[in-house]
């Protein structure tokens, strides 16, 4: 059937009943990820298929990892930057509906992850089956990177499955289990993964016909008056959760399914259109990178370290009893020490709760559990491969706890501290091992924060600090390295901003006003709401470490909301009153006016410790300083970090900004140097090679 014809990336097999069996296996890669090639040959085969007519055709892939991860970024950002991205999903799109149109039965046959470009090609066939285990993921997560489906996604699945389940799909990016998706009706069936393909024929042989309900409900939520009437409600839900100026994506994807009509062809034109000028915003361009320097954070370990098996904690606080449960929930085996029991168990129960809600079976959880032990008397320090310290921040007690640990260790194994603010040159004087001795910096709340700040010192091992990367990577969080100076990177470029929004709330500024004003600048949260659920008291003990370093003085009040018990979220009280987790946030005086040089205040504070990080080379580049920033405060995606920031609107705008704003307010504003750095002149939307 294929004589004459050569594939790189594609093994076909007709078998003695004419059935065809299509397996992507993309050369020199690890996965598959759907390039131009890919495509290019993939339509060569429906071509010939189209001619041939077999029996039935089934897809699938030879990866491990599974089906593919989606279409190439690499390739996409060369098509942004030589202004050809129309053209290609124009291909994509073609191949893809000549795929759908093919005259025989068509089968994807799904294991592992399967994302979108990939989630568009089973779509493009008749039925879809998929191995049922944890590893199977289908989705369709293009939002993330600014865009949206561009190959058929958003022209396909809705009339699947039906709209009001197509587009959260769609528009939050979240994949779906096997068994979701055989729920809504993306899948037709799941097996056993080493019977997929077997049940994949039999599937070719005996279609499922989709039951009435499913049908009806596809085709009527579709309808031109459906769309009318979906598509607004649909709008309002999105605008409460993101700002179209920030993320246009959602609303483009949203628009572009109401516009839709019953012809495919018509729905795929208005698909290829908005990607293509999506894919030009600097929302796209920035959110690309975001996923390339999220890459880079993934690979800075290198692979998993086989040596670090048994990781020792010491302080069951909130961050060390999540640190401990996160290590024991990702496979490493735990022992928590405190000072008595009554300190560890409700890091016990957080951990069980937190085992629930992620591993849901009964054996996984009691798996888990088992992995971490409360360790009172410490006995787990002589077995551990790593032990880290997450006890109160005072240089004094940790050195003391250090004297303690390092006597007990056998040969190479790690001390690490999960220090916030304090130097690294502080706390390893006493040690007699203090190129084994690092900075493990957690964020909290540890199951959520992606971010780990590796922190080194002068006299660190470059060995032990790619075995911690390593270890990073182990447990599923992304690390960046930075220098051990106070603050470190994250809390460094944090506590102005923090420190300049209670400061303005000390002047009578509404913290209503600081909250919507930052989150308008898109922050993922205000900053007096952050300070209540970071909490006062720690808002008050980095900063009294940090301020002097950063020239800065803590604002008055702190310490008496602290001593009346007002620590924020988790006493119920602090700059807001808290109810069930919330915040009850006052009313503003409708007439209230506020001063248009807020977001500079607040912002700038920021993005000038940011220039004056990359000066003293907290971290290696500005790429990573970005990365960290974003990862570990969750600054403005879209603006793609404060260097980036800085690119946008012009390094001499903003520095002639914070020069006026120090006239007015202090020399706190004063520009820091570094803002002649070349680094910060770079084009404002430069996407990676």
């Amino acid at each position: 059937m294929f004589e004459g014809l050569r594939f790189n990336h594609w093994k076909t097999n007709l078998d003695d009943s004419g059935i065809v069996t299509l397996t992507l296996d993309r050369a020199n890669s690890s996965v598959n990820a759907i390039s131009r090639e890919v495509l290019d040959e993939l339509g060569q085969i429906v071509e010939r298929l189209a001619i041939e007519r077999p029996a039935g055709v089934i897809i699938h892939s030879a990866k491990a990892s599974g089906f593919a991860v989606g279409a190439d970024i690499k390739e996409f950002v060369g098509y942004a930057k030589h202004g050809t991205v129309l053209e290609n999903i124009q291909n994509g799109q073609r191949v893809y509906e000549s795929l759908a149109r093919l005259p025989c039965p068509t089968v994807a046959a799904v294991h592992g992850a399967c994302m979108g470009g990939g989630t568009e090609l089973i779509l493009a066939c008749r039925q879809r089956i998929a191995a049922d285990d944890e590893k199977t993921r289908i989705g369709l997560p293009e939002v993330m990177l600014g865009i949206h489906p561009g190959w058929g996604g958003s022209a396909r699945l809705p009339r699947l499955i039906g709209a009001p389940d197509a587009l959260p799909v769609m528009l939050t990016g979240k994949p779906l289990s096997a068994k979701r998706a055989l729920t809504l009706g993306v899948v037709d069936r799941t097996a056993r993964l080493d019977e997929l393909l077997t049940e994949a024929k039999h599937l070719l042989r005996r279609p499922i016909t989709r039951p009435f309900v499913r049908r009806t409900k596809a085709w009527a939520t579709n309808t031109w008056l459906a769309r009318q009437i979906l598509a607004p409600m649909v709008l309002k839900q999105t605008a409460a959760k993101v700002r179209k100026e920030h993320y246009p994506a959602p609303f483009a994807l949203i628009d572009v399914w109401k516009r839709g009509g019953g012809d495919i062809r018509q729905r795929l034109k208005l698909e290829a259109l908005s990607v293509s000028k999506l894919a030009q915003t600097p929302t796209a361009q920035n959110l690309i990178r975001i996923f390339f320097l999220q890459e880079r954070l993934k690979g800075a370990g290198g692979g998993i370290d086989p040596a670090i098996k048994h990781v020792h904690v010491v302080g069951a606080g909130v961050m060390g009893g999540d640190i401990a449960a996160w290590a024991a929930l990702k496979g490493f085996d735990v022992t928590l020490q405190d000072r008595e029991m009554k300190y560890v168990q409700p890091a016990l129960d957080r951990a069980r709760k937190l085992y629930e809600k992620k591993l849901k079976t009964p054996e996984k959880i009691e798996a888990a559990t088992r992995r971490l032990r409360a360790d009172v008397e410490g006995k787990g320090v002589a077995d551990a491969d790593l032990a880290i310290e997450a006890i109160y921040e005072n240089a004094e007690a940790k050195e003391a706890l250090y004297a303690t640990i390092e006597p007990q260790f056998q040969a190479d194994e790690i001390l690490a501290t999960n220090t916030s603010s304090i130097p690294l040159d502080e706390l390893r004087g006493k040690l007699a091992a203090p190129q084994r001795f690092l900075g493990l910096h957690f964020f909290n709340p540890v199951a959520q924060m992606p971010l780990v700040e590796v922190v080194r010192h002068e006299r660190l091992d470059p060995a032990i600090e790619k075995r911690a990367l390593a270890f990073c990577k182990a447990i599923g969080k992304l690390p960046v390295a930075v220098k051990g100076t106070p603050g470190f990177l994250v809390n460094r470029i944090l506590m102005p901003y923090l420190l300049e929004a209670m400061r303005l709330y000390n002047e009578g500024v509404p913290g209503p006003v600081l909250d919507k004003v930052a989150t308008k600048f898109g922050m993922p949260m205000g900053p007096i709401e952050l300070a209540d659920t970071v909490g006062l008291d720690v808002c008050a003990s980095v900063g009294k470490e940090l301020a002097p370093f950063l020239g800065l003085e803590l604002p008055p009040g702190l310490e008496d909301k602290m001593e009346a018990g007002k620590r924020g979220k988790k006493d119920g009280q602090g700059l807001y009153v808290w109810h069930e987790g919330k915040p009850q946030k006052p009313e503003v005086d409708p007439d209230y006016a506020a001063s248009p040089d807020l977001q500079d205040r607040m912002v700038l504070s920021m993005v000038n410790e940011a220039v004056a990080c990359l000066a003293n080379g907290v971290v290696d580049d500005a790429d990573l300083l970005d990365a960290g920033v974003i990862f570990g405060t969750g600054f403005a995606p879209f603006r793609g970090g404060p260097i980036q920031y800085i690119r946008s609107e012009g390094a001499a705008k903003l520095k002639a900004r914070l020069e006026t704003l120090a006239a007015q307010y202090g020399e706190r504003f004063t520009p820091k140097p570094g803002w002649d750095n070349p680094v910060l002149a770079q084009s404002g939307f430069e996407l990676p090679d």
